[in-house]
């Protein structure tokens, strides 16, 4: 569990998500725009859904990817420090969205494997709070850069640096091999359901990205001095884990399709709370009520899907991955646009925002065991 947490934490929370503080950085340090942020981004997003694709057609070596993974994910980070080259950082993104995708789930898989064989299913719901613990991380050292006035050169190095003591920590504990699973069953045809939920899930990767995107530089327009802005970008890892924690507690007992229509029009809400109130309030509303729900989404869609479905669980996964990577690129290539048209982010939240209820009514009324 440990394992799979730690390299969630590096392949997600610094990986991926250490870009959403190195945003407002960048953009002072004279590297980016609005606009070339969301390309920035896209790149990410475009990489980590070709791994999955990858991934999800893979017949050996699993492990090695996994570790290839992990290090390239380290090493490219160190790299976006060395030059402000647009190009070479959209690279770097790119890379480091292959690599997260392997890591993410390979690991995951060995980690499902091994504690369910273990009839461990709370541990394994464990392994989901890597995501936001990372999160947390980069945003408590964000906060304390941005108190010393760290360039986002320096900060690049200094995540690099936390990604390599963790990988340290635990690549002597990553499998030499994954366990061995049952055979391939004959193949099932995708139900209506599930096809329902792909497109519920796809919505929810293009809702939940904007903010996890462009959080601290939200949080950076309304404070526009002191060190206020950087508390957001944590407190939003720590609501995830939040939301993970909850999910652990409460999934025995409660309904899980009715549990996923609520969490996906609750972080609608959050989503949209920027837009309807500009200050402090409802930056603290959204930084909340999306982290939050933002994992939970992952558990309970992922859970639903096992309820709804009798076919191989890993190609549905693989299926669901690819469609949440699909509206997690398409997020920042929308903002992008927005930005171009409208010299603003609030059209594409309140795109997403509405996305995420309609998405949350769709699976109350639509999905039927």
């Amino acid at each position: 569990m440990l394992t799979g947490i730690i390299t969630l934490v590096v392949v997600m929370g610094i990986g991926r998500f250490s870009l959403t503080p190195q945003i407002p950085v960048m953009i002072s340090d004279g590297f980016l725009n609005l606009s070339s942020a969301g390309i920035l981004a896209a790149m990410n997003y475009i990489g980590y859904l070709l791994g999955a694709i990858h991934v999800s057609r893979m017949q050996r070596n699993h492990t090695a990817y996994l570790k290839t993974g992990l290090l390239v994910t380290m090493v490219v980070t160190l790299l976006s420090g060395t030059t402000p080259l647009f190009v070479l950082q959209c690279l770097f993104r790119f890379i480091a969205g292959v690599g997260g995708a392997w890591a993410l789930i390979i690991v995951t898989s060995w980690t499902q494997l091994e504690l369910a064989a273990k009839n461990a299913p709370r541990l394994s719901a464990a392994v989901f709070s890597g995501p936001g613990i990372g999160i947390t991380l980069t945003g408590v050292l964000a906060w304390i850069m941005s108190a010393q006035h760290i360039t986002s050169s320096e900060a690049w190095y200094v995540y690099g640096g936390v990604a390599l003591v963790a990988i340290l920590l635990i690549f002597r504990r990553l499998p030499h091999e994954l366990p061995s699973v049952q055979k391939r069953r004959e193949a099932v045809p995708v139900g209506r359901n599930l096809k329902v939920l792909l497109g519920v899930y796809t919505l929810a990767g293009f809702g939940y990205i904007l903010p996890a995107t462009f959080l601290s530089q939200m949080a950076h327009t309304v404070f526009n001095s002191g060190n206020q802005a950087a508390f957001f970008w944590p407190l939003f890892g720590l609501s995830a884990v939040a939301g993970v924690l909850l999910v652990i507690m409460f999934a025995a007992v409660v309904n899980t399709r009715i549990s996923l229509a609520f969490a996906m029009i609750v972080q609608g809400v959050g989503v949209a709370a920027p837009v309807v109130a500009h200050n402090a309030a409802g930056l603290m509303v959204s930084t909340v009520l999306t982290g939050l729900c933002f994992l939970s989404i992952m558990q309970l869609s992922m859970r639903l899907a096992r309820e709804v479905s009798n076919g191989e669980m890993a190609k549905t996964v693989g299926m669901l991955t690819a469609g949440y990577a699909t509206g997690q690129l398409t997020g920042p290539l929308v903002s992008s646009a927005c930005v171009a048209l409208f010299s603003s982010l609030e059209p594409a939240l309140l795109l997403a925002a509405g996305c995420l209820i309609a998405g949350g009514g769709v699976v109350l009324f639509m999905i039927r065991k």
